[in-house]
């Protein structure tokens, strides 16, 4: 599933084709959404952004086609006129004479009033966006003491849509690989310094896919790894889909577990387990 940089940059990539640009057509494949091709073809497209791991895209006429990719859902943007060769369900084509924006795939698409979309269903539960610059890194440590999270497992915390949105499962190991913490821990095990690291931690790792494009490791390794020749694969990460190999900053071998049913990668060494309650807070 794409996590929130990848849907974020998706938004932007969509923004440049689509926001005030003269539309050719919006169509649905969804008879229950039909009804709304000939009102959003007559307006125009003002904004196209994402809200954690959501899509929305805000017209002029006051309505906004929200979406979710989940597992399955993408979007493929082409020249106007070109079809793309895809085994996908068609769900959304929007047209321009320049380009063509089609959404396949994706079982969660919904027209709403822009002017009620804090009430959706799936976006009033959303904790705050770590790729939103009103997103402070205190405002994040202050919601890991909070009584709905500061008793539940880092590893099952980081997952969790309504503590910050937009995170997943290979953010969830690079900042608790960058934050030296085992996922077993509690945010009310971690003491003070901890609990500031890990708020920041969760900010710039998240922000730093967006800008890389998904790479999560450290800009210096990076830029030295390529130096000998390492493929994207190779240097991507710091510790996600590295199992067997050597830990960046002690050499003990990247071991993969699984946790909340997901894959999730550590370091033994550089993230030890520990007592629950030890040094933490009450």
């Amino acid at each position: 599933m794409p996590e929130g940089p990848e849907v974020k940059r998706l938004a932007q990539r969509l923004g440049k084709v689509l926001v005030g640009k003269p539309l050719s057509s919006v169509a649905f494949s969804y008879k229950t959404l039909g009804s709304y091709d000939q009102e959003l073809s007559s307006s125009e497209i003002e904004l196209v952004d994402s809200r954690g791991k959501a899509l929305l895209i805000r017209f002029e006429c006051g309505k906004t086609i929200y979406s979710h990719n989940q597992l399955y859902g993408k979007w493929i943007v082409t020249r106007a006129g070109v079809e793309p060769k895809t085994g996908r369900t068609k769900r959304l084509v929007i047209r321009t004479p320049q380009h063509r924006a089609a959404l396949y795939s994706a079982s969660e698409i919904e027209v709403l009033d822009t002017s009620a979309l804090l009430d959706h269903s799936f976006l009033r539960k959303l904790g705050p966006d770590a790729l939103s610059e009103e997103t402070h890194w205190r405002e994040v440590a202050a919601r890991l003491m909070e009584s709905n999270f500061k008793n539940r497992s880092l590893g099952a915390l980081l997952l969790d849509q309504s503590f910050v949105a937009g995170l997943g499962n290979y953010l969830r190991t690079e900042i608790l690989h960058e934050s030296c913490l085992h996922p077993d821990l509690r945010p009310k095990d971690l003491s003070q310094r901890e609990i500031g690291k890990l708020a920041r931690t969760i900010l710039e790792i998240t922000r730093l896919a967006l800008k890389t494009a998904g790479v999560t490791n450290k800009p210096s390794r990076v830029k030295r790894l390529k130096r000998v020749g390492a493929t994207r694969s190779r240097y991507r990460f710091s510790a996600f889909a590295r199992e067997g190999q050597a830990c960046y900053r002690c050499e003990e071998k990247i071991e993969r577990l699984s946790v909340n049913s997901r894959r999730l990668y550590l370091c033994r060494i550089c993230q030890p387990g520990r007592s629950r309650n030890a040094g933490g807070h009450s």
